[in-house]
């Protein structure tokens, strides 16, 4: 049971993980070194968490979750009507399974940050120096 809990603990870390821009070795950021650059990063992020610049992420797990629902019940109703199980409760066991399923790939799947978050953590961190190469 312990094993399983420390799995979903580890599911849900790399889950909320998100992308982090990534400095080019300038002589700034030689000059700084890594705890510093890393400072400025963390505080250039919370500027942008600050300004709201991020989409809703209920809204976006939603869409994720209907998305799902509505591919799930649309397959388990042919599925059932071919296997003879009935239309109508092959399309109820795709809704739960297809519900389930696209809430999991919103959570377990990438999640890019919205392109004027990234510019505003990049404008962030040119002003302090920094260039930016991307984000990963």
């Amino acid at each position: 049971m312990r094993r399983i809990v420390a799995l979903i603990l580890v599911l849900q870390w790399v889950a909320c993980a998100s992308p982090k821009p990534v400095l080019y070795p300038n002589a700034h950021l030689e000059d700084v070194g890594e705890k510093v650059s890393q400072e400025d990063i963390d505080a250039c992020l919370a500027l942008a968490d600050a300004a709201d610049l991020e989409s809703n992420q209920a809204a976006e797990a939603a869409k994720h979750t209907a998305g799902g629902a509505a591919v799930g019940t649309a397959t388990g109703a042919v599925g059932g009507a071919i296997s003879g199980g009935g239309a109508g409760k092959g399309a109820l066991v795709g809704l739960g399974v297809g519900s389930v399923a696209g809430f999991f790939s919103w959570m377990f799947g990438s999640r890019k940050p919205e392109p004027v978050y990234v510019n505003y953590v990049n404008i962030c961190l040119s002003e302090r120096g920094y260039q930016i190469v991307g984000w990963k």
